[in-house]
């Protein structure tokens, strides 16, 4: 079968015609030949069995019955009107009902003569089934019949305009009379011997009509081997034509600055797993090509110093460094911590953000234009074309997913050869997802806390527990501890019932009266400076409670509060309890996390909770949360296209993920041009891919 036969418009199938066309487009993405041959069916129904009407259950659901229509009748009701049909086989008689389309029916059926019918029976003073599928025995038997027929994604738009699931079965069946079923072969001999796949041709057979279950579960494993295999072939490719295409700057010193921090300012030991990630880096930034590396760590994981000890190789190799971060609290969170670390270190180290003074601006690009500061740290602010380096030789990107590509790019071009490029993460990616987002970018990951570190223990309590949760509160503030309370809302909403975090500050005034108590307020629409005011008198210890929203998810390191308080957190997603909870367990002493909810709660949330109580780890989290809410909520709206998968489903498929990056990197690592005569299959296809942008062109 030719390939290009497949990029024939949708709108020369027999049967199709143009206004078809245009709905399946519009509604379906449907262009060409090849897109309808990719609409997979969402699920099957058995009609490997044919029922009598004497064997028809109360209960049954969807059936098909052999017979014919003997009589036909209008019946009207209250100025409604139905046709009924008489349909008879050898064991009995049941009526057919349409509520519309009665001419066409009335002109089109056919008396006595044998039919199958397909539909969902209904029981009132004897069996009917309403608007049936029919198909003339005759016919039925010359299709191309499925033991399993396939149900296809549709809207309600193409149900109203006629595209039934029928309409589209038949096009499908013209699809393959037209070509004959031959289909060209997109994976090497090697591989489908290897792996025993099923040939091309006889999977989209059995995809689309499949003869038993059997063989639709082999068809569908070799098309979602065949899709994510492609996926990854091409992020795996882009990443060695990188490596090899984009040179970096060799970093081949670990000069004094690194040295003398390590020996004598390092203000803990590091773990194994910053060791075994910073050796990585290390490794990265000493070849001639560009590092490009996701390092994930989970809250608390010690992530800033692996990415001080990066920045200090920068400095020791004679090149700049600079910090990225989505927003103003989480940049100058960065600059405060980095800044103290070299407190005693001849390393300049600066802060840009949007609220930047001018003149504070100017002699910042000055100090970077003339090679004087060594660090800036700073928001998209850092982005802008006016701020210029002298010799940028690392970019670190912190919490990625807030970053479109094209902000990325922009630091590449701020010198003449590209920084290496080192993106941080504390929102743990699944593994399934990280190969599949990122499989461009090699991947680090800090599994280990911190020595000295506690657990933080996690507790679900019911809102009638609350005076109990308080006097455990007032228990902590006695042994000097601090407190945080964090709410889903500002103000009361008439929709929801939950606790908001005004109502919330007054009970909690009264429960913890002046002076005894000293209690802090902030929310996102407060003035930036009465929020700074406020987070500074509690990071300072002169308030004991912290009443806020979830602008306190990131940027606030208080190592002395020990309570976290998360009021109806069945409002809250996984990971944002997951990061809220980060916020304690910084210091030395126990802390805890307490998950207020009142008793009505949906499974998901049961599961939320349960969760959160049972385990402190990000990465069996984030797969919890990958299974609840799927890759595309998971990654935001920026990333969700990128996983706009055809049939695979990536958290149901891992193993088969697994498998096809394996062969993909296997494949690429023995003939890294696809140049060999074994390949040429796989070749072939991927420069189609290439060239049409079809499918599984849309990783970003």
């Amino acid at each position: 079968m030719k390939t290009n036969f497949l990029q024939t418009p949708i709108d020369y199938l027999k049967g199709v015609g143009p206004g078809r066309a245009d709905l399946l487009r519009q509604e379906l993405g449907i262009h060409t030949y090849q897109d309808l041959l990719n609409l997979f069916p969402n699920r099957y129904l058995d009609r490997t069995r044919y029922y009598k009407i004497s064997e028809l259950q109360r209960s049954t659901a969807e059936v098909q019955i052999v017979g014919k229509v003997t009589h036909l009748k209008t019946v009207e009701h209250k100025n409604k009107k139905r046709l009924v049909a008489t349909f008879r086989d050898e064991t009995g008689e049941m009526e057919l009902v349409w509520f519309r389309a009665h001419k066409w029916i009335r002109e089109s059926l056919k008396i006595n003569r044998p039919y199958v019918i397909f539909g969902k029976t209904n029981w009132f003073n004897g069996f009917s089934m309403a608007h049936p599928e029919m198909e003339l025995l005759e016919e039925h038997k010359r299709g191309l019949q499925a033991g399993m027929q396939p149900v296809y994604p549709s809207t309600e738009k193409l149900s109203n305009k006629g595209i039934t699931n029928r309409v589209v079965n038949k096009l499908m069946q013209q699809l393959f009379r037209e070509t004959g079923g031959r289909f060209f072969e997109t994976l090497s001999a090697e591989l489908l011997d290897e792996l025993k796949l099923m040939p091309k041709s006889e999977a989209l057979i059995n995809i689309h009509f499949p003869k038993n279950a059997e063989k639709l579960a082999k068809a569908q494993y070799r098309l979602k081997f065949e899709e994510l295999f492609y996926i990854q072939l091409q992020l795996i490719a882009r990443n060695m034509s990188n490596k090899k295409k984009i040179k970096g700057h060799p970093f081949e010193s670990v000069g004094k600055f690194f040295t003398e921090f390590y020996n004598d300012h390092l203000p803990f030991n590091l773990t194994g797993a910053q060791k075994r990630v910073l050796k990585e880096i290390r490794n990265d930034m000493g070849s001639p090509a560009q590092m490009n590396r996701l390092l994930q760590g989970d809250v608390g994981s010690g992530k800033t110093i692996v990415a001080l000890m990066s920045m200090l190789l920068a400095i020791d190799n004679q090149y700049q460094a600079c910090l990225v971060a989505p927003t103003e609290i989480l940049a100058q969170q960065h600059y405060n911590g980095l800044k103290e670390l070299l407190a005693n270190m001849e390393v300049s180290i600066r802060l840009l953000t949007g609220s930047t003074p001018r003149s504070e601006r100017n002699e910042l690009h000055q100090m970077l234009e003339n090679g004087e500061l060594d660090i800036l740290v700073g928001t998209h602010a850092v982005l802008e074309d006016k701020v210029k380096f002298n010799n940028l030789g690392l970019a670190i990107i912190d919490e990625q997913h807030r970053f479109g590509v094209a902000q990325r790019s922009k630091l590449w071009h701020k010198n003449t050869l590209p920084p290496h490029i080192l993106v941080m993460t504390a929102t743990p990616i699944p593994r399934t997802l990280a190969m599949s987002l990122y499989g461009d970018l090699d991947i680090s990951v800090i599994d280990e806390l911190p020595p000295g570190r506690k657990p933080i223990r996690t507790v679900h309590r019911y809102d009638n527990n609350r005076l109990k949760v308080f006097a455990f509160i007032r228990d902590e503030i006695k042994k000097g501890r601090q407190v945080y309370m964090v709410y889903p809302l500002i103000e009361e909403s008439e929709k929801l019932d939950y606790k908001d975090l005004m109502d919330g500050y007054e009970s909690i005034e009264r429960e913890f009266p002046k002076p005894d108590y000293q209690i802090s307020i902030v929310h996102g629409r407060m003035k930036a400076e009465d929020k700074d005011y406020e987070m500074d008198r509690f990071v300072r210890g002169e308030t004991q409670i912290m009443v806020a929203t979830t602008v306190i998810e990131v940027g606030v390191n208080v190592p002395n509060a020990s309570v976290m308080v998360i009021e109806s957190a069945e409002r809250f997603g996984l990971s944002q309890l997951h990061q809220l909870r980060g916020r304690v367990g910084r210091g030395a002493e126990q802390s805890f996390c307490i998950l207020m909810t009142g008793h009505k709660l949906s499974n998901d949330s049961k599961t939320r909770l349960e969760t959160m109580c049972a385990t402190n780890d990000g990465f069996e989290i984030a797969e919890v949360d990958l299974k609840l809410r799927g890759p595309g909520d998971l990654m935001g709206t920026q990333q969700s296209g990128v996983l706009n998968l055809k049939i695979a489903d990536i958290v149901k498929d891992n193993d088969i993920l697994k498998a096809a990056r394996y062969y993909a990197i296997k494949t690429l690592k023995e003939d890294p041009g696809l140049k060999e005569e074994k390949n040429a299959r796989i070749r072939h296809t991927y420069q189609q891919m290439a060239k049409h942008k079809n499918i599984w062109n849309y990783i970003s």
